[in-house]
């Protein structure tokens, strides 16, 4: 009877260690988030030369990382717009933030004449 009760728990607190050490158990907040956009540009030449840096500076500035940008290719379905961005951000919180904010919100007024976007995280 001991042994068995031996066995058990040291299965027990095997299991318990090994659940707190895996890592597809940790807490999603600790994962990053993926926004992107499609960007449909019918100026291309404006779009850059105005929007482009001021987006991009407001990105950084608020802690999101800039993965990749520039036109998709179609792999299966309907092709991209002309342009696909990808940001990476430690929360969904801190890319609303960033959406919300003062400088993207003045980079959009630019960029809205020269582009359509559509944006998922």
């Amino acid at each position: 009877m001991k042994t068995h009760l031996t066995v058990a728990l040291s299965m027990i607190t095997g299991i318990a260690i090994g659940a707190s050490r895996c890592k597809a158990c940790m807490p999603r907040q600790n994962r990053p988030v993926y926004t992107i956009s499609e960007i449909q540009i019918t100026d291309n030449d404006a779009y850059v030369k105005e929007y482009v840096a001021i987006a991009q500076e407001s990105i950084r500035t608020s802690g999101g990382k800039i993965i990749a940008g520039g036109p998709g290719t179609s792999l299966e379905g309907a092709p991209p717009a002309t342009r696909i961005t990808i940001q990476a951000w430690d929360s969904l919180q801190q890319a609303q933030a960033w959406r919300n904010g003062a400088a993207y919100k003045k980079a959009r007024e630019i960029g809205d004449k020269y582009a359509k976007f559509r944006a998922f995280a």
